[in-house]
């Protein structure tokens, strides 16, 4: 099982969010998880990297909803591990 952990720029932006927007990222993140073992997402993920930040990923939830990650080492036997950097609009590019 995928182990992630979150910025306090994450816990941040994600309070922010209305209740709608949290369940439409939880349901995102659901499909994410299933995709994350083969390295291979579904395209309503869209998930590439961002331009100009190295080694940062980003993967949409909604028409404008984006999130941000990076993977860090593996906390358990090889499994994936998943930094959660910004959550929000696209306005979250500033500072991914």
């Amino acid at each position: 099982m995928p182990t992630y952990a979150r910025t306090h720029s994450f816990d941040r932006d994600y309070a922010s969010l209305s209740v709608d927007q949290r369940a439409a990222f939880r349901r995102a993140v659901a499909h994410f998880i299933e995709d994350l073992p083969t390295g291979r997402f579904r395209k309503g993920l869209r998930v590439r990297g961002v331009r100009g930040a190295r080694n940062v990923y980003e993967m949409t939830w909604a028409n404008d909803g984006r999130a941000t990650f990076e993977y860090g080492p593996s906390e358990i036997g090889g499994e994936p591990h998943v930094i959660w950097r910004r959550i929000g609009t696209h306005d979250i590019f500033g500072e991914p």
